[in-house]
């Protein structure tokens, strides 16, 4: 009853798209979690639903929904069938969208028509119009470049930074983010805070564990990823992922989620294509 595709944003949207999307489900009742993640822009093609963060607040889903940078699993419900066209943000490009607004929808959505105006729901019924995936890539990739307009204002060379240093190590050393980037650790937290949505350190936790559901829910050794030294142990383990995924590796390994597993399959699928901050987490 559930069904996620994923495609390449291609190398003009490489910096401001992470991938393309479409999850189309047939039932009557979807609940699922989704894992702590990226900023997403969602286009709702069918049916309406809500979000639950993990601070007790709640979110309908608009005609067009922004969503910034999960720090916990977020609670996707709705009662009806659902057809979505989206796109994940790496850093970059969610700030490049929001400017100094970035920080203020950690962990929230809301509606695109207020940043928009009657625009975005224009490009919403070409994507309701279209025939196929493949049409709605071509549209999404035309309406992000116009969305993406503003992106020198985007801080590229910080968050290349941050993103190459997420992914050099299995535990990566938040001294070592510092002495990179020049910059002390206080400005250090306060940037990765501001665009990110989280300090280096519960950052570093955050793709860590991401990394880590990755691997185990495709049955691949944590020793031959280099992550399984970045645990202290089984129950450490099973603690960080459950807290950025809602699931705990046993979960993760017998397929409990079944948006988890599409998400996690797909974004592996496009390995060579992203960034390996996408693929691999």
């Amino acid at each position: 009853m559930l069904d996620v595709s994923y495609e390449a944003p291609g190398e003009r949207l490489a910096e401001l798209v992470s991938s393309f999307y479409r999850l189309d489900f047939a039932g009557d009742h979807f609940s699922e979690l989704e894992r702590a993640d990226r900023a997403q822009f969602r286009f709702q093609l069918k049916g309406h639903g809500e979000y639950h963060f993990a601070d007790g607040t709640m979110s309908p889903s608009f005609p067009v929904t922004i969503i910034g940078p999960t720090t916990a699993p977020v609670l996707a419900k709705s009662n009806c069938p659902l057809s979505i066209f989206g796109w994940g943000m790496p850093t970059a490009g969610w700030v490049a969208l929001m400017g100094n607004n970035a920080g203020a929808y950690v962990d929230k959505a809301l509606d695109a028509r207020h940043i928009f105006g009657d625009w975005i729901m224009e490009i919403r019924d070409e994507l309701i119009a279209a025939s196929d995936f493949a049409e709605q890539v071509e549209i999404g990739c035309l309406a992000a470049e116009n969305i993406f307009r503003h992106k020198s204002t985007a801080p590229f060379e910080f968050t290349s930074l941050v993103d190459a240093w997420l992914i050099s190590d299995g535990d990566p050393s938040v001294e070592s983010l510092a002495n990179q980037s020049g910059l002390s650790q206080r400005q250090l937290e306060r940037m990765t805070k501001r665009y990110y949505g989280l300090p280096p350190k519960k950052l570093a936790r955050k793709y860590r564990a991401l990394r880590a559901a990755q691997s185990l829910a495709h049955g691949d050794s944590l020793d031959e990823t280099g992550l399984a030294l970045a645990f202290y142990d089984q129950s450490h383990l099973i603690r960080e992922v459950k807290q950025f995924t809602g699931l705990t590796p046993g979960q993760l390994r017998s397929g409990q989620s079944t948006l988890t597993r599409a998400t996690m399959k797909g974004r592996r699928a496009l390995g060579g294509k992203v960034s390996p901050l996408v693929s691999e987490s």
